[in-house]
């Protein structure tokens, strides 16, 4: 039996080695144009150049997203665009409007097409009409329970592959297809441009009065009435793969890298160890510790198991949960002085207490002995963004390792 993806967001260069380096088998990310994600950094040609490259190396594969839904102007330069992404070995190409999947079949007649969230497909009979159009794989909307999904799969094709969001951000309107950001904020959510107006607290206005505002909520919890919780489903991989889906999707391109890589690792090794033994599977619960630990808001398992309800809404707040610091990424590491270069991403005193995350194995927990500057001298704090700081390690690191705390606002 083929093993089932783990596809991670890369929204810049640094984000998507750590996705590879932390166990992605493969990344979607969006270039200066066409993607759904016009507010994340985003990837240079060069810089998608270096991240294929750096993915190939590694065995793995990199996604483009050319998502939007195009208004006539955007038409005039997508061709060139497919021309260019084709050229430097991108392994498919995301999509929703059957106009640009037109021009991806004519323009790069080989490409691997796969079907966006953003076109709601919702039904297998959907799925074949895109499938016979040269759909590689269905990216399923998000408001599919695990018995839907799994009768898509019994009635497409077994070449169909099925992806699915299992862990991030959920879109009230759904699969994203959503107008309120552009009638609020002049930012169309459909050209990459989502303001998130469903993160917004309202109030009621009576024409008569226009001066006065009445707090609108469900119950006296609060009134953020749109603000859905986060999905995770990392405590039901078995499901998810006996459901039929082929491809676990994270979502998260405006994310940090430290959430990329916390995350994916944790679903890598949910995963693999799925795969060793399926029989006998159970989940680990620290995984889910491991994914608390980067900022989220409550979670929730979305559609999967039953329909949403109040309790999968957060009507009090719409800020997130952080309970961990990413202070710092190892550079370089000698591993006979058992120093390492680190890149400073968050103020580091010495004497306190961190966790070392490595790419692969567990953390482990060290103090900060000491701290030496780009000048050898020794310094109590690092407090300069992305300083260069020297530091002993209890255990050999790599490359990309991070440095984490816990949070001195949770204690």
């Amino acid at each position: 039996m083929k093993k089932a993806e783990l596809l991670a967001p890369a929204g810049n260069l640094e984000k998507l080695k750590m996705a590879v380096l932390y166990g992605a088998d493969a990344v979607y990310l969006g270039g200066e144009e066409f993607s759904l994600r016009a507010y994340a950094d985003n990837f240079t040609f060069d810089d998608l150049k270096s991240g294929v490259e750096f993915a190939h190396d590694k065995g793995k594969k990199v996604y483009i997203t050319m998502n939007i839904f195009p208004h006539n102007q955007d038409l005039k330069k997508i061709p060139e665009y497919i021309k260019e992404v084709s050229s430097i070995g991108v392994d498919a190409i995301i999509l929703s409007d059957p106009g640009i999947l037109s021009m991806v079949k004519e323009m790069a007649p080989d490409m691997e097409i796969h079907l966006s969230t953003q076109a709601n497909n919702t039904n297998f009979m959907s799925a074949r009409f895109w499938h016979d159009q040269g759909v590689k794989r269905v990216i399923l909307a998000r408001e599919l329970s695990l018995d839907e999904i799994r009768e898509i799969k019994e009635n497409t094709p077994d070449s169909l592959e099925i992806e699915a969001f299992v862990h991030g951000a959920m879109c009230i309107s759904y699969s994203g297809r959503c107008l309120l950001s552009n009638y609020m904020a002049g930012r169309d959510s459909n050209r990459g441009l989502c303001a998130h107006p469903c993160r917004w607290k309202y109030y009621l206005m009576e024409e008569k009065r226009p001066d006065e505002y009445f707090p609108v909520y469900e119950n006296e919890r609060g009134t953020f009435i749109f603000n859905s919780r986060d999905l995770c489903m990392i405590g039901h991989i078995p499901e998810l793969i006996e459901a039929g889906v082929s491809s676990l999707k994270i979502e998260g391109r405006m994310k940090s890298s430290f959430y990329v890589a916390t995350v994916v690792k944790a679903y890598r090794e949910a995963l693999d160890a799925y795969y060793q033994n399926k029989d006998s599977y159970k989940f680990d619960p620290r995984l889910f510790e491991e994914v608390c630990k980067v900022s989220h808001r409550e979670f929730t398992t979305g559609f999967f198991f039953n329909k949403p309800g109040p309790n999968d809404q957060i009507y009090a707040t719409s800020s997130y949960i952080r309970d961990y610091d990413f202070v710092g990424v190892v550079q370089k590491y000698d591993k006979t002085t058992k120093i390492a270069t680190i890149e400073q991403r968050n103020r580091m005193y010495k004497g306190e207490e961190i966790e070392v995350v490595n790419p692969k194995g567990d953390f482990f927990v060290q103090k900060i002995e000491w701290m030496k500057n780009i000048d050898g001298e020794d310094i109590d704090i690092a407090p300069h963004p992305q300083m260069t700081v020297y530091m002993p390690m209890k255990e050999d690191v790599q490359e990309y390792t991070m440095l984490r705390r816990k949070s001195s606002s949770n204690e």
